[in-house]
């Protein structure tokens, strides 16, 4: 058993992952700004609807104590918990119930099982609705529905107000994702065996937060900007959004830190030392990744220069023109690298080819022209870097679109594939195919 002291430490901690939770369960379900600017679901595919246009509402029977026997079908009076129990039941299979009077009035409930409705409303759900997405909007809402209640001696809410509630309905499909994931985190608070009843509370307070959080639509950018500097809530919140609309779009500094490089020079190379990347190189002598380098550069030199890590981008803002600048390589050896100046230095937790393969996109190109400046020497300021805007999808599909891309890629550099023509053309048919596996649409779209 524990101790008492083991046991208020626990709780301590308990309570502040209680607060946590709390805030992805508004974030989840509150709804606000759906036209404002969504980069991972349409906007017009979410619609505003009255709980009387997506659901058929009915009363319930009035019946006392003394009318039935007793049984095991639960009977709903008002109250959080079944009044009693007796033999009849006036609904069977799936049902919402809104408490109509009483101190409870308001109170929603989710049934699938013979009840017996006394005092309250009974809603089903209307086609293209999920019914249980509908509960999970109005438990959402339920402090909204409390304050319903009219009248002094016993407190009710009407049908005409109940009905017109209303709810954010985005396509089935989205419906049923946010379903699935709020009940699997609304059946861990549920489960009394995973763990003390504080623990319970927290994982309860994490589905809230992340059922608001899923039902808010609000811009990704917002949603993230809300969680300042804790870096471990983004990432959880950015594969959220992958799970629910197959790809997210963020800006890359919500994924990455981006540095400059060093100051050496070529001058500097050495026969052996510390293996290093200079930015003129990028442009001609290496491809879209790299587990060697091709030079290096003295341990003394070394001693005052940045590196680049392991699955870090190198990338060059200097160049000649804007076709040229932000040509970037992956380092995806197993030692870290000196960079040099005119670089920057990507680093991140995303798959590094994956991303490469998007600096070379015609969709990179667009937004790194609006970044560049200068006449004769073209450069692009590593810090505006990370306003560029990329649609992220998992690691696992980033993954599959790398394993395919490369294929592509290996194809259009083996030159005995075929004559210098047909290698032209190959690589014209892999640069359509690239930026179009690299071209997002939502799921909903």
């Amino acid at each position: 058993m524990l101790t008492a002291e083991l046991s208020a430490e626990l709780s301590a901690e308990l309570s502040a992952r209680k607060k946590q939770y709390e805030y992805y369960r508004d974030q989840l379900l509150s709804f606000n700004n759906v036209r404002g600017g969504l980069t991972f679901a349409n906007p017009e595919s979410v619609r505003w609807m009255t709980l009387k246009d997506c659901c058929v509402f009915s009363r319930g029977e009035y019946i006392t104590k003394k009318d039935v026997s007793h049984g095991d079908i639960p009977v709903i009076l008002g109250g959080i918990e079944p009044a009693y129990y007796c033999d009849r039941y006036n609904h069977l299979g799936k049902c919402i119930v809104v408490s109509r009077s009483g101190a409870n009035a308001g109170f929603v409930s989710y049934w699938d099982e013979k009840i017996f409705v006394t005092d309250g409303f009974m809603l089903d759900a209307k086609e293209t609705v999920s019914l249980r997405y509908v509960y999970h909007c109005l438990k959402n809402k339920q402090d909204d529905l409390h304050n319903m209640k009219r009248g002094g001696g016993v407190p009710h809410i009407s049908g005409e107000m109940l009905e017109k509630v209303k709810v954010p309905v985005p396509p089935i499909e989205i419906q049923n994702r946010i379903v699935k994931v709020l009940d699997n985190f609304d059946s861990i608070c549920s489960d009394l065996q995973i763990g003390l009843p504080a623990e319970i509370d927290a994982r309860k307070k994490q589905y809230e937060y992340y059922r608001d959080l899923l039902l808010s639509f609000e811009p990704i950018g917002t949603v993230l900007a809300k969680q300042a500097s804790k870096q471990a809530s983004k990432q959880a919140i950015i594969s959220l959004y992958q799970y629910v609309y197959g790809y997210v779009e963020v800006m890359l500094g919500e994924v990455a830190t981006i540095s400059r490089g060093g100051n050496f020079q070529k001058k500097d190379f050495a026969e052996s030392g510390v293996p290093c990347i200079h930015y003129g190189q990028i442009y001609t002598r290496y491809g879209l990744y790299a587990d060697k380098t091709i030079s290096s550069i003295s341990n003394e030199a070394a001693q005052k220069q940045k590196f680049a890590q392991p699955n870090d981008i190198v990338m060059a803002v200097t160049s000649e023109n804007v076709e040229d600048v932000c040509k970037c390589v992956a380092w995806v050896g197993n030692e870290p690298i000196a960079v040099s100046g005119h670089s920057a230095i990507i680093h991140h937790n995303q798959n590094a080819k994956f991303l490469t393969y998007y600096f070379h996109t015609s969709m990179f190109f667009e937004q790194k022209r609006k970044l560049a400046h200068g006449t004769k020497v073209i450069e692009v300021t590593p810090d505006k870097l990370s306003g560029i805007k990329i649609p992220l999808p998992s690691l696992a599909e980033q993954e599959r679109i790398v394993a395919v891309l490369d294929k592509f890629d290996a194809l259009v550099n083996d030159l005995s594939e075929g004559l210098p023509a047909e290698i032209e053309a190959r690589k014209r048919q892999y640069e359509y195919y690239r930026d179009k596996l690299l071209t997002f649409k939502s799921k909903v779209a």
